[in-house]
């Protein structure tokens, strides 16, 4: 008998989380991704990353391993994250994306991954997006992942304020935000049409937020570099300038305006 998917914000979720970012070609695939796209504006030897929403740090133990010369510091409304986090000596406080307790004009990059569809609908990603910008320096980079509308369409979901976002919808809100958008595309284009079938299962639900229904598999096997390669390879298409039609996720980085 199946269990039903953990909820975000449980403490199974982030346990769920954790073992995703560890051992998962999909997490492995966007991080290779994330730095294809941050190669593109050459970062400085040293700086101040902001990652909003956290979670258990790993993102922040991730880019501190590729820029050893910054500083990091991250943030979550969630304290079982956090928790973890802090057994690893990351600098992390509870705090909302919507009120950040930052100072304007002093980080040099903002992260926010996964975060975005989850901030409260009707105008809660607009708040949290003037957050970024104000917490940013004029020049300041932000790169941006949430979910992308598609099959099987998803509606809007009150209970736990999840949103899927067309590119279009995400464009317009990055830009009067004040965000330069220098690439944003869909991604998980070929590989995202699996999942199609898992979550057309699994709106037995009553809710249309359907928590994580991925699970760890082996970093070793080949299917693993396989699919890891092909989400490098969508990301290098990216990185050159194209966009993907379609595909499962989203991908934006930006420039704060000077």
């Amino acid at each position: 008998m199946s269990t039903a998917p953990p909820r975000i914000f449980t403490p199974e979720y982030y346990e769920r989380m954790r073992e995703l970012e560890q051992g998962s070609w999909w997490n492995a695939g966007m991080r290779d991704v994330a730095v294809l796209l941050l190669n593109l504006v050459s970062l400085p030897s040293s700086g101040m990353m902001l990652d909003v929403g956290c979670g258990s740090g790993q993102s922040m133990e991730w880019f501190a391993r590729l820029y050893p010369g910054w500083r990091t510091v991250g943030l979550d409304v969630a304290p079982e994250g956090l928790a973890s986090a802090r057994t690893k000596r990351l600098a992390v406080m509870r705090a909302s994306a919507l009120d950040l307790p930052v100072r304007p004009n002093s980080i040099d990059l903002v992260i926010t991954l996964d975060v975005l569809q989850h901030v409260p609908l009707r105008g809660g990603d607009t708040k949290a997006l003037s957050e970024i910008v104000r917490v940013l320096k004029p020049g300041g980079y932000a790169f941006i992942r949430t979910n992308a509308q598609a099959l099987p369409y998803t509606a809007d979901d009150p209970v736990f304020n999840f949103h899927k976002y067309s590119p279009h919808e995400l464009r317009n809100k990055l830009s009067h935000a004040g965000l330069r958008i220098i690439r944003l595309s869909r991604l998980n284009a070929v590989l995202g049409l699996t999942e199609i079938p898992r979550e057309l299962r699994a709106r037995t639900q009553e809710h249309s937020y359907l928590g994580i229904l991925a699970e760890k598999g082996s970093t070793q096997g080949v299917a693993y570099r396989l699919k890891r390669h092909w989400l490098r390879f969508e990301g290098r298409v990216v990185r050159s300038g194209l966009s993907w039609p379609f595909g499962r996720t989203l991908v934006a980085l930006c420039q704060r305006d000077r």
